[in-house]
């Protein structure tokens, strides 16, 4: 009999070790798909905190770059993926304006995919051709007025944040420019550079080499406050280029697709927060010119429906579309 009752009592033991097991997260590799090409800014942070996530998860994050159509294409094959936790997007800002600029989408990211967290956050940063006239914004603002749409401004693609940036300049100083938009910002910054245009907006850290080798001129930076890598340049707000306060970027995340375990999600936020208060991943975020930025899945879902109302009615006043 007590054989009986100590084999029954393994037994039962075992059943209540089964579902602890089951539900143990992550069983496997976590797949960490990257909205964009290999090896630039969005990857190379992507890369920074995947590795970082790997060791507090205890399983390989892989990372797989599915680029093309603003992130569309990325974000569809996540929002269709198993909903377990070990499929997540690495999303841009781009998911928030898509959302607004294209007519057709084959997935929603409000309904489709669940934010995960906020990861890190780079400004823009305003430059013009070193040739051209302005060396401030009030230079700027002057040269855009005294030439009524008779200047172009170059972005990676219309709807681009790029482009939205420029706009919304623009805009606030009443002012005309001719928009041109390329496949990427990396074709419109050369341009810029080589005087094909006269202006440009890109991430800092992108702009940053064209512009300590002089063959851009920075003229003010889209964060609220000036960027430590370019310290002498001001805030467009501070240069009077937007209103007061004016803070936007190319703020990066992660999502999980829609119905993911509530427990898998606060288990890869946690990962995410682990990652973002390293010393090291923040120095190399720095030289990325990247802004940790962190909060929880709820914080991140709250600021998500705040970006998709701002670029909803942003890429409605300045007419973009895209198919």
């Amino acid at each position: 009999m007590m054989l009986r009752r100590n084999a029954l009592a393994l037994g039962a033991a075992g059943l209540l070790a089964a579902p602890a097991r089951a539900q143990a997260f992550p069983q496997r590799p976590v797949r960490l798909v990257v909205a964009f090409p290999p090896g630039g800014p969005t990857d190379v942070v992507a890369r920074i905190l995947a590795e970082r996530m790997a060791r507090d998860l205890g399983q390989p994050v892989v990372v797989e770059n599915r680029g093309g159509a603003n992130g569309n294409i990325a974000g569809e094959a996540v929002a269709k993926s198993e909903a377990d936790g070990h499929t997540l997007l690495y999303n841009t800002s781009s998911i928030a304006i898509s959302r607004a600029l294209y007519r057709r989408l084959p997935y929603d990211v409000l309904r489709d995919l669940a934010p995960v967290a906020l990861t890190a956050a780079s400004p823009l940063a305003l430059v013009v051709n070193p040739a051209m006239l302005p060396r401030d914004a009030a230079g700027f603002i002057a040269w855009i007025k005294a030439n009524p749409g008779k200047l172009s401004y170059s972005s990676g693609g219309i709807g681009n944040i790029s482009h939205l940036v420029s706009f919304l300049v623009l805009r606030h100083i009443g002012g005309e420019a001719v928009h041109v938009p390329y496949r990427g910002t990396a074709a419109a910054l050369m341009d810029t550079a080589a005087g094909n245009v006269q202006f440009t907006s890109d991430t800092v850290v992108t702009a940053l080499p064209v512009i300590q080798d002089g063959r851009v001129r920075a003229i003010a930076v889209s964060s609220a406050e000036r960027t430590p890598l370019l310290p002498e340049v001001p805030s467009m707000s501070e240069a009077g280029l937007t209103p007061p306060g004016f803070d936007l970027g190319a703020w990066q995340g992660i999502m999980a697709p829609a119905q993911t375990p509530p427990a898998a999600i606060a288990r890869l936020n946690q990962a995410v927060a682990a990652a973002l208060t390293d010393a090291e991943v923040r120095a190399k975020l720095a030289a990325q010119g990247a802004k940790p930025t962190g909060g929880s899945a709820a914080d991140y879902a709250r600021y998500l429906q705040s970006e998709v109302t701002l670029w909803t009615r942003v890429v409605a006043e300045s007419g973009a579309t895209a198919e």
